[in-house]
């Protein structure tokens, strides 16, 4: 099943509980899917990396909403957009926590040969690829950074 059929069973569910809050969320998540089928000159579907693109993009935004809602005093604004972002995480792969993400670091940081700060490209390239979705890019790049400074990985 893919993400767009998932969706829409999902829709009917939310309707049929009359869950105003899921169903806005899951509406949103499926005009995205929808823009990003017609971006492509209308082509049938789109794959599961730009899928995961979508969702990973959507979430981020929406944690930096709740976030400056939340620096504002805006607590009901917030509250809608974490609402949201929950639906959205459960259709994202589970988020690694800082010591498996520091793990599959290292382990691509051995792959690749990378000896110090001056091939944090060459690691960010392979590990943007290999963890998207998983976690978020700046948990990575900070990450890399520390390991790299720190060579004793």
């Amino acid at each position: 099943m893919t993400l767009k059929q998932r969706i829409d069973a999902d829709i009917k569910q939310a309707m049929l509980a009359k869950d105003k809050a899921r169903l806005q969320a899951l509406r949103g998540i499926k005009s995205l899917i929808m823009l990003a089928e017609t971006e492509k000159g209308g082509t049938e579907g789109i794959d599961q990396a730009t899928e995961l693109k979508l969702l990973t993009k959507a979430a981020k935004q929406r944690r930096e909403s709740a976030e400056l809602y939340a620096q504002q005093g805006r607590a009901d604004l917030e509250q809608v957009e974490m609402a949201e972002l929950a639906v959205i995480e459960e259709y994202l792969p589970k988020q690694l926590d800082e010591g498996d993400l520091r793990i599959r670091l290292v382990e691509i940081i051995q792959r690749v040969g990378a000896t110090g700060p001056s091939d944090l490209g060459k690691v960010m390239g392979v590990a943007s690829k290999e963890l998207a979705g998983q976690a978020d890019g700046r948990a990575i790049s900070q990450a890399v950074s520390d390991l790299l400074n720190n060579t004793d990985f």
